[in-house]
């Protein structure tokens, strides 16, 4: 066999078992997301993206049961509202870039947590209700391109940090519950 083809062929055998190996870690992810009571669905019949929901959680959902959500490689909707995590806990969703909803109403994040979401590059909805964000925060948030829809109500952000980031983001719809 010609060396070139050879190549070929073990580069193409090569992807296929990391994409075997990659499926599984996402199997045994999601498995363990719903040993604590988590809800994890595809998101419709013919869309296999994930919707994950912690509201659901039996056990006090804390940065630790978040760690599997970095296996996760179709991860679409987020939703962490009202659990115990703090800025750490986002760490592992930082490179989620399938990532188009995410809750993070009344937790204990503060503006280090948006340093985690700066980079999702496909995020369309945050809610950051009832957070300790503020106007340092916000800045983070400009280069989400394709950010539709920002809550913000009993935030610590003031009208100069939103003004800011409408400029930098004119399409965002930004609720602040005024």
């Amino acid at each position: 066999m010609r060396p070139f083809l050879l190549s070929a062929l073990l580069v193409l055998i090569g992807g296929i078992s990391t994409f075997a190996q990659d499926a599984e870690a996402e199997k045994a992810a999601i498995a363990k997301i719903k040993e604590s009571g988590a809800l994890v669905q595809e998101i419709a019949q013919n869309d296999n993206r994930l919707d994950v929901s912690f509201i659901t959680a039996q056990a006090k959902v804390t940065n630790d049961l978040l760690a599997p959500l970095k296996q996760l490689t179709r991860l679409a909707n987020l939703n962490l509202r009202g659990t115990e995590i703090t800025d750490e806990g986002l760490a592992p969703i930082a490179a989620q870039k399938t990532l188009v909803r995410l809750h993070l109403e009344k937790t204990k994040i503060t503006d280090k947590a948006l340093e985690f979401v700066k980079g999702l590059e496909n995020l369309e909805y945050l809610n950051l209700y009832g957070t300790e964000i503020t106007d340092v925060g916000l800045a983070h948030l400009e280069g989400l391109k394709k950010l539709k829809n920002l809550y913000l109500w009993q935030t610590k952000v003031t009208d100069a940090g939103v003004a800011k980031l409408q400029l930098a983001l004119p399409e965002l719809k930004i609720n602040r519950g005024t």
